[in-house]
């Protein structure tokens, strides 16, 4: 008996040596993608996994992107980090200033035995993700443009040409009066992000400075431009229109999206990333460019979406299993799926001639205005993009001084100027000045 439980013992103690040596390296992904989008995301872990045994990506979702870069710095302060984290493009600088925290993705690549070649990217979102040396930091994954979306059913019963979208803002404010006035639905227009799209890319679009320094890529040491006659215009309109509900506001991030699919609203702008959502409710939508004031745009868009850092201190296991898994997402067959289902662009330019080989265009010729808009131009220092040192914490001053206009409580020079001054502060306490 002695002899069969030792070698009952033997068994199972090698049964679990074997079992630990083959199991698959554990890698979270902690993200911030909702609906149709979560979905990508799981079917993408799930054909990664499929693929090979010796890694494993678990996606886990951590709420909004202000929500889920929080929880990533405080996992990190904890020492219990996720492998991978998905950051919006608001958070890049304060990534990029968290030396020591992150691997350089070029570097995580590397250890896998990868070269990461950035000519087979989109330049636009590979130098938004880069050090000004070049060195790429994090890993473009969803990165989307700013479009218009609108609802031709609405268009056709306020009278409205449902194959001409509007180009101008003038044009999307005439036609959102037009909407209201003729009950084709409660409210003419709405906005998701007023901050990266009715700020930030109305800045590049429309070619006019966001912030000194190239909008902050040129250095740290920012003052905010927000509150020139443009913006003004463009948010006192927005304001007036909010009076008799023709606009009506959503929220600070995507919750205005909902606004169009519910069909309260007749038109959107919105990133090319809610089109997975969109579509899914089956209405009848059209797609226009963003839309610009005559004079000054349309010049480029700025990339926004999100991109994969990595954290540091993690072992060579796992960097190699992250390099696997960034080597997967790079694929040109990955890359044009995830393209043509969730609206972001492809990061790669194989995928992006890849789509435009199979037809795709030609059946949807809308789906390729982001990237148009994004690569038509080449950028200026007031279009290449905008990075601060504390982006979200600029944006949200800059929401509750929109949410009280918005609320009749100040004009768009009061809400602009103020917000101007209160970010300017935050960003002078950030760098230690």
């Amino acid at each position: 008996m002695r002899i069969l439980s030792a070698s009952a013992a033997t068994i199972t103690l090698s049964l679990t040596l074997s079992s630990t040596a083959f199991a698959a390296t554990e890698l979270q992904w902690w993200h911030a993608m909702t609906g149709a989008n979560n979905e990508v995301i799981d079917n993408l872990a799930k054909e990664f996994n499929d693929s090979q045994k010796d890694y494993k990506i678990v996606p886990v979702f951590k709420g909004t992107y202000p929500e889920t870069l929080n929880a990533g710095i405080a996992a990190f302060r904890a020492k219990q980090p996720p492998a991978i984290i998905q950051v919006f493009d608001a958070g890049s600088g304060v990534m990029m200033g968290a030396e020591g925290a992150i691997e350089p993705a070029a570097e995580v690549l590397k250890k896998g035995g990868y070269t990461f070649d950035k000519s087979q990217y989109l330049g636009g979102i590979v130098a938004y993700y880069s050090k000004p040396d070049g060195t790429m930091l994090s890993f473009p994954y969803n990165s989307s443009s700013p479009i218009l979306y609108y609802n031709k059913d609405t268009f056709k019963k306020a009278g409205l040409d449902a194959d001409n979208p509007p180009k101008t803002w003038p044009e999307v404010f005439a036609a959102a009066k037009k909407i209201k006035e003729s009950g084709a639905s409660a409210c003419g227009f709405t906005s998701t992000w007023l901050t990266w799209i009715q700020t930030e890319n109305f800045a590049a679009w429309n070619n006019v400075s966001y912030a000194s320094n190239e909008n902050g890529l040129g250095g740290t040491d920012v003052k905010l431009a927000f509150n020139a006659p443009l913006f003004v215009e463009h948010f006192q309109a927005i304001a007036d229109l909010a009076k008799d509900g023709t606009f009506r506001y959503g929220g600070r991030t995507s919750e205005a999206k909902q606004l169009f699919m519910s069909g309260e609203c007749g038109i959107l702008t919105e990133s090319s990333g809610g089109l997975g959502d969109i579509v899914k409710t089956g209405m009848n939508y059209g797609i226009g460019q963003l839309p610009y004031y005559e004079g000054h745009g349309p010049q480029n868009t700025i990339p926004g979406g999100a991109s994969l850092w990595v954290f540091a201190g993690k072992s060579d296991a796992e960097y190699k299993g992250i390099a696997e898994f960034f080597h997967f997402l790079s694929q040109t067959k990955i890359q044009a799926k995830l393209h043509q289902v969730s609206g972001y662009m492809p990061v790669t330019l194989a995928a992006y001639e890849e789509t435009k080989k199979s037809g795709f265009y030609d059946k949807n010729p809308a789906r390729e205005t982001p990237l148009l808009q994004m690569m038509g131009k080449p950028p200026t220092a007031n279009s290449k993009g905008v990075r601060l040192v504390n982006l979200p914490q600029v944006r949200d001053i800059m929401n509750e001084e929109f949410e009280s206009m918005l609320a009749g409580k100040q004009d768009a020079k009061a809400a602009l100027d103020k917000a101007v001054e209160r970010g300017n502060a935050a960003i002078q306490e950030a760098i230690g000045n």
